[in-house]
C-alpha cells in the first residue's frame, strides 16, 4: 500500500481544499449561530460536484462509497470511488463538518445506496439525495435491535415505527429506512428501503437542537401505514438466516471510514489553528526529545502522532473497500480511534491555547463542540470496540455481548 494521495485525486483534493477554507470556512459561524437554517450556499456548490460526476469513472462524494465489481478488482490493485470519497471529506471537513452534512445529495443514505443498490435502483435513485434511518427509541447502538416493521402488502410494503437522529431527515429528497420484515426471524429479517418524502404515512415529528453541527437538521420521523414500492428494497428480498444481516451490514463497511474521515478533517484543524496561534510560543523542532521540550509542545507532538495513527488505519480501510477486501474489523478501528482521537485532539488544541480557544473569535471551540457526535453515530465507540473484539476472537454477536 503505497501511502502518497493518489495522482489522479490530487486535483480532487486541491479542489476539497480550496472549497474547506474559501467556501466552508466564511459561512461556518453562521450557520453554527443559526441552527436549522438552510445553508442555500450550498447548492451552487452541490451542482458543480453534480456536473463533476456526469458521466465521470471516479464520482466525488458518498454516491462513490461502493465496492467494485469482481471484474474490476482483477484488473489488479485499485484507488476508486471509497478514496475518492475519504480523501474528499478529509478536506472538506477541516472546513466544517456541519455544513458537510449538510450538503445535497452526499448524504449517508447515499453512500448506503451506491453500497448495495442494483443496477437498476442506481440509475433510478442518481441524483436523489438520502438520509440514513437506523437508530429508534430504546435502540441506539444495537441496530439488532430495530423495531420498525415492514410488511408484504401485494407488490409493496407497509412500513410502521418510528426513527431518531436522521441527519439531514427533513431536507433530503429520501430517506433509507432500516426495517425488519418478520420480527420472529431475528436480525436477519432487516432490510433497508427507500423511502421518498411526500410518501403518505411518513411525517417528520421533530427537528433537535444540538451540541454541535448545528448547519445539518437532525430529525425524528415516523412511520404509519407508510407504502413503499417492493422495488424500493435495497438488496435481496429473501431473508438469509446465515448470512441476512451481515449484507445490511455491509454498507457500514463503507461509511465507517467516511465518518473517520470527518473525525479527521475536523482534527486537523484544530491542530493546524492551534500551531498557528503559538508559532511566537515555542518554535517545533521534532528532533527535540520529549522530555526535553515543554509540556504545551510535547502535547502537540502526541496529538500530532495519533492524528497521523488514525489517518493512516482510516486510508487503510477505504483502500480494503476498493479492492474487495473484506474490512469490517478495519472499518470499525478507524472509525473508533478517528472519534476517539478528534474529540481528544479538539479538546485539547482548546485547552493548549486558554482563552483564545473559549471564545466565539476562534472556531477552536465550535470544532471541539462538533467532534463529539463523530464518535457517537455510525455507532458508538463502545459498539466499535465489541464488533473489533468479536473479529479478533471470532466470537458472534450472541457469545460477545
Amino acid at each position: 500500500m503505497n501511502l502518497d494521495t493518489p495522482k489522479k485525486f490530487k486535483g480532487l483534493v486541491s479542489h476539497a481544499q480550496q472549497v474547506a477554507e474559501l467556501y466552508y470556512r466564511p459561512i461556518s459561524r453562521k450557520y453554527d449561530k443559526s441552527e436549522h437554517s438552510y445553508p442555500r450556499e450550498l447548492e451552487l456548490l452541490a451542482g458543480l460536484i453534480d456536473s463533476m460526476n456526469d458521466g465521470s469513472p471516479e464520482a466525488v462524494g458518498a454516491i462513490s462509497a461502493s465496492k467494485n465489481s469482481q471484474s474490476e478488482a482483477d484488473q489488479g490493485i485499485k484507488n476508486g470511488g471509497n478514496m475518492a470519497a475519504l480523501l474528499g471529506i478529509m478536506e472538506l471537513c477541516w472546513g466544517d463538518v456541519g455544513l458537510l452534512l449538510a450538503m445535497p445529495r452526499q448524504g449517508l443514505g447515499n453512500a448506503a445506496i451506491a453500497a448495495v443498490a442494483n443496477p437498476e435502483q442506481l440509475e433510478r435513485f442518481k441524483g436523489v439525495w438520502a438520509a440514513m434511518a437506523i437508530t429508534e427509541p430504546g435502540c441506539g447502538s444495537d441496530s439488532a435491535a430495530i423495531r420498525t416493521t415492514a410488511v408484504k402488502t401485494g407488490d409493496d410494503y407497509l412500513l410502521n415505527g418510528e426513527k431518531i437522529f436522521v441527519t439531514s431527515g427533513d431536507r433530503a429528497d429520501a430517506v433509507v429506512v432500516w426495517a425488519t420484515v418478520d420480527k420472529s426471524l431475528g436480525r436477519a429479517a432487516i432490510k433497508s428501503f427507500v423511502v421518498e418524502h411526500g410518501t403518505p404515512g411518513m411525517s417528520v415529528t421533530r427537528l433537535e437542537k444540538k451540541l454541535g453541527i448545528k448547519a445539518s437538521d437532525t430529525a425524528s420521523i415516523s412511520f404509519t401505514d407508510c407504502r413503499v414500492p417492493a422495488s424500493n428494497m435495497l438488496g435481496q428480498a429473501e431473508v438469509d438466516v446465515e448470512n441476512g444481516f451481515a449484507g445490511v451490514m455491509e454498507t457500514f463497511d463503507n461509511t465507517r471510514p467516511l465518518v473517520a474521515g470527518m473525525a479527521i478533517g475536523v482534527a486537523k484543524a484544530s491542530l493546524d489553528r492551534t500551531r498557528d496561534l503559538l508559532k511566537d510560543s515555542f518554535k517545533l523542532d521534532y528532533a527535540t526529545p520529549l522530555l526535553s521540550v515543554s509540556h504545551a509542545q510535547a502535547t502537540l507532538y502526541r496529538l500530532e502522532a495519533e492524528w497521523q495513527a488514525a489517518r493512516l488505519l482510516t486510508l487503510k480501510a477505504a483502500w480494503m473497500a476498493d479492492n474487495r477486501i473484506a474490512n469490517s474489523k478495519e472499518a470499525s478501528i478507524a472509525k473508533a480511534k478517528a472519534g476517539r482521537v478528534a474529540n481528544e485532539v479538539t479538546l485539547k488544541c482548546v485547552e493548549l491555547v486558554g482563552a483564545l480557544g473559549y471564545g466565539e473569535d476562534e472556531l477552536l471551540e465550535k470544532w471541539a463542540r462538533d467532534s463529539k457526535i463523530l464518535d457517537i453515530f455510525e455507532g458508538t465507540q463502545q459498539i466499535q470496540l465489541l464488533i473489533i473484539a468479536r473479529r479478533l476472537l471470532g466470537k458472534t454477536s450472541s457469545e460477545l455481548k
